[in-house]
C-alpha cells in the first residue's frame, strides 16, 4: 500500500479519490487519523500531518506515531508534501524540489526508533530515488521541477533570521523547512521507501523582500494545489505494489 503525508494546505485527497474511510489507528506511540483512500484501482493511506485547519505546529507532531500507523497498515512507500522557502535563487516561488539531502537541525524531536538496541543506518540515500525518478517523470511541466536539493530541518516553529540563511547558504542548502525531519529518518528506520515533494513557497528571511508570514505559504499552495494533486495522482497510478527496493532492507546492512 502506498501512503501519503500531507504538509501544509494539503489536508485531504478527496478530490482524487473515489471512496474514502477514515480511521483511526492506534500505536505504541499514540492514536493517529488516517483516511484510507480508493483512487481508481489504488488503495492509499492518507495522514494530514498538521490536520484540517493546520493545528498541529511543526514542532508538536507525533512524527514517530505517523510513520508506525502507516507500518501498521502496510504501508511500503512514503511520499510526503512540504511547503519550504528557498534559499537558492534558481529554486523561485512555485517550483517543485524532489529533495535527496537534509540537513538536521531541530534540537528537540525524538529522532529514533532504536533507544534500546543498536543500528547505524546508511544514510548515503536518505531519501528513496526509485520514487524521486518515477515522481519527476510524472511532472508534465519538467522546467519547473528540481530532481535534486537539499532540504534543511529547523526547529521552528518561528522563521530562520537572517544570520540562520546565510550560514544554510554556506552549507549549500537549497530550502528550509520545519517538518522533514525525523520523518525521512524513521521511515528508513522502518524499511519503507520515502521521497518528499517540496512546493517553494517564498523566499527565505533576507532574500524575500517582504516580512514572512503563514499567509504567504497558503496563498502559493492555493495557487499550486492543482498541480500538485494532478502530480499526485499521476504518481499513485503508476506506482507499482509489487517492487523491490534497497530501502526495504536498510536494516540488512
Amino acid at each position: 500500500m502506498l501512503g501519503i503525508i500531507g504538509g501544509s494546505g494539503v489536508y485531504e485527497l478527496s478530490d482524487i479519490a473515489d471512496a474514502v474511510e477514515k480511521k483511526t489507528v492506534e500505536t505504541e506511540y499514540g492514536s493517529v487519523e488516517v483516511s484510507i483512500l480508493n483512487i481508481e484501482s489504488k488503495k492509499v493511506a492518507f495522514i494530514s500531518r498538521h490536520l484540517e485547519g493546520h493545528k498541529i505546529p511543526p514542532h508538536m507532531i507525533n512524527y514517530k506515531a505517523n510513520i508506525q500507523a502507516l507500518k501498521n497498515l502496510g504501508v511500503t512507500q512514503i511520499i510526503s508534501t512540504s511547503a519550504v522557502g528557498s534559499i537558492n535563487l534558481d529554486m523561485a516561488p512555485g517550483s517543485f524540489v524532489l529533495v535527496n539531502n537534509f540537513l538536521d537541525f531541530t534540537v528537540l524531536r525524538d529522532k529514533t526508533f532504536f533507544d534500546d538496541e543498536v543500528h547505524h543506518l546508511d544514510m548515503s540515500e536518505p531519501y528513496c530515488p526509485r520514487l524521486r525518478e518515477i515522481i519527476c517523470s510524472c511532472m508534465d511541466d519538467k522546467e519547473s521541477i528540481f530532481d535534486n536539493g537539499t532540504y534543511i530541518c529547523t526547529e521552528g516553529p518561528r522563521f530562520e533570521t537572517p544570520a540562520e540563511i546565510k550560514m544554510f547558504q554556506l552549507f549549500e542548502g537549497d530550502v528550509v523547512g520545519m517538518t522533514g525531519l525525523p520523518e525521512v529518518v524513521f521511515a528508513r528506520e522502518k524499511e519503507m521507501c520515502y521521497q518528499t515533494i517540496c512546493l517553494v513557497t517564498n523566499f527565505g528571511t533576507s532574500i524575500s523582500e517582504n516580512i514572512l508570514t503563514h499567509d504567504e505559504v497558503a496563498e502559493m499552495m492555493d495557487v499550486k494545489k492543482d498541480v500538485l494533486l494532478t502530480l499526485l495522482h499521476k504518481v499513485i497510478l503508476k506506482l507499482d505494489d509489487n517492487f523491490d527496493c534497497f530501502c526495504l532492507h536498510a536494516l540488512d546492512y
